[in-house]
């Protein structure tokens, strides 16, 4: 379906509205903390349904507490085209991770009533519940559920640090909505966002074309060995396990550089326990995290393999035992094709500079494409910082990508035209 009708949105008001929401939760280095289900996650809800009111949506709110504004179509029998994401925040977060495409999809809806266009089918905007994970896990709880990749209990049961359930926070700010999780099936899902990486910015490019996201695997791995005394014990006698640990953790590294899996292979030890951490004992044990990714699963089955095999050599060494536990896997997803080819089609309409590019992030985007066609709008951000206070983004390019967000949902949707 496509429409020649042309509707312009308004940076100065995507802007304005960014900032105004930017003031809950404010960190004094420009940042937010808003964590999902928290009172300024709450205000941030009050706030942005109060602008989706205005802009002549209808709310619903369902069961974990994802919010869908509907803007009715011609022919409501239609399944809607969708936009959205999120409004929660890392502890130290910034204002556009998220809020961008919640706010991108809002303002999209503004300028359709300014300039008083009907589409054919429904549209609408849904702010996803707990994307981040920072409270509750798991991560990307609301669309995780809306998809059936896991129950609306393994939600609703879940606890923060202080054995809050994600029930009873959802009660408590006034979010505990009666629709049945998963009811309202769009008939496609865009989301607009920051890129979150430096890519773009590099490039100087102003809209990234997302072709779809990275498979992840993540793996906890334990290397044991013998604590001793670092005097008395000699070298060839040790059984250190950091020195063993260190040399796993830089083979996750160098498998990620190997050419048969660069330029798309991703390898990080992001989080690593010393026992007994005593400044004059040989460590006895290492327990650290592992994070593999490749957009082609059989190239991240090669990445496993390769990294299973580091782990055997070393533990066949006999110096230290290595166990290696798989944590959690997301396969590589592709976006659909049509929906990626008419992003790029607006942008070269608007004369906008523009890439194909891989997500490496998680999104609710990357949910919703298990079940629905679904594509990605980036736009750069500020040297590809994010989750941190400092994120920053060039409203120009926040208006670009809300331009072409709003071209592609009329193109899916379809415009009424006048008699």
């Amino acid at each position: 379906m496509t429409t020649t009708t042309t509707v312009n949105v308004s940076g100065e008001r995507l802007w304005d509205t960014l900032m105004e929401l930017a003031q809950i939760g404010a960190t004094p280095k420009g940042g937010n903390c808003r964590l999902a289900l928290t009172d300024e996650d709450g205000q941030g809800r009050d706030l942005v349904t109060g602008w989706m009111r205005e802009a002549g949506l209808r709310i619903e709110v369902d069961e974990v507490g994802n919010i869908f504004g509907i803007r009715a179509g011609r022919n409501n029998s239609l399944a809607p085209v969708m936009t959205g994401s999120h409004i929660d925040t890392q502890p130290t977060g910034g204002k556009f991770d998220g809020c961008y495409g919640v706010m991108a999809g809002l303002e999209v809806m503004r300028a359709l009533q300014q300039a008083d266009v009907q589409t054919e089918a429904p549209l609408a905007l849904a702010i996803w519940t707990n994307e981040e994970g920072s409270r509750f896990v798991p991560t990307m709880m609301g669309s995780g559920v809306h998809c059936g990749i896991f129950g609306k209990e393994v939600a609703l049961t879940a606890r923060d640090i202080k054995g809050v359930t994600v029930a009873e926070a959802l009660q408590s700010i006034g979010y505990a909505g009666r629709m049945p999780v998963g009811q309202l099936q769009p008939a496609c899902y865009l989301e607009a966002h920051i890129e979150q990486g430096p890519i773009m910015e590099a490039e100087n490019k102003t809209i990234g074309v997302v072709t779809g996201s990275l498979g992840l695997r993540w793996y906890d791995v334990t290397i044991t060995g013998m604590e001793a005394h670092a005097g008395p014990t000699p070298m060839a006698m040790r059984q250190d396990a950091l020195y063993a640990a260190s040399s796993l953790m830089r083979s996750v590294i160098d498998i990620a550089n190997l050419s048969r899996f660069a330029p798309d292979g991703r390898g990080t030890v992001g989080e690593v326990h010393v026992f007994p951490n005593s400044r004059n004992v040989i460590p006895g044990q290492v327990r650290f995290t592992v994070d593999l990714r490749h957009p082609l699963m059989h190239q991240l089955d090669a990445m496993e393999a390769t990294f299973r095999e580091a782990a055997a050599t070393l533990a066949g060494e006999g110096k230290v035992r290595v166990e290696v536990v798989d944590v959690q896997e997301f396969p590589a997803t592709p976006f659909a094709a049509h929906l990626v080819d008419a992003v790029e089609q607006s942008a070269e309409q608007h004369g906008m500079s523009h890439m194909r590019i891989l997500t490496g992030a998680g999104h609710d985007a990357v949910y919703m494409a298990r079940v629905v066609p679904t594509a990605m709008v980036f736009v750069p951000c500020e040297d590809g910082i994010s989750h941190n206070e400092v994120e920053n983004a060039d409203p120009a390019h926040l208006e670009a990508g809300c331009q072409v967000l709003c071209d592609v949902m009329l193109a899916q949707a379809g415009v009424v035209q006048p008699d």
